[in-house]
């Protein structure tokens, strides 16, 4: 079992992301990085920062990155949330698109082109079903 949001979490899902097929179909022609943001609250003191750098349906690289040092990674696009949301959407309860377009998660970039990539982001959702998680509780 891997904690949500710490490195070794982030390894098993790049691990989960580069093994998936359907992801690499989905994604072939999405280019652009992220950050993951899980925002403060509940058991979450410190906002954390999940970089992935996701290119034609592999993940090149991903780390944890500490506040400190956010301005490492100048990310195309930011998506942010409570533990709360993202458990949710872990756990199929919450569509990670339907979330963006309640705002549950905020997301910094352009929307169209995330919106132009849902199989891409299903995937990805999908690929996060592979990873074997624990909540901070």
């Amino acid at each position: 079992m891997y904690e949500f949001g710490s490195q070794e979490w982030l390894n098993a899902f790049v691990a989960a992301i580069n093994g998936s097929k359907k992801y690499e179909e989905a994604a072939r022609d999405w280019e652009g990085d992220f950050y993951f943001i899980l925002e403060p609250g509940g058991p979450v003191t410190e906002r954390r920062y999940m970089y992935l750098d996701l290119w034609h349906g592999r993940c090149r690289s991903a780390e944890i990155v500490e506040e400190k040092d956010k301005d490492k990674y100048k990310p195309e696009f930011t998506i942010a949330g409570n533990l709360a949301i993202w458990k949710k959407i872990k756990e199929k309860k919450l569509d990670a698109t339907q979330a963006l377009l309640t705002r549950q998660l905020k997301l910094s970039g352009n929307i169209g082109k995330v919106m132009r990539a849902t199989g891409a982001t299903r995937e990805l959702s999908a690929a996060t079903q592979a990873v074997p998680t624990v909540f901070p509780e």
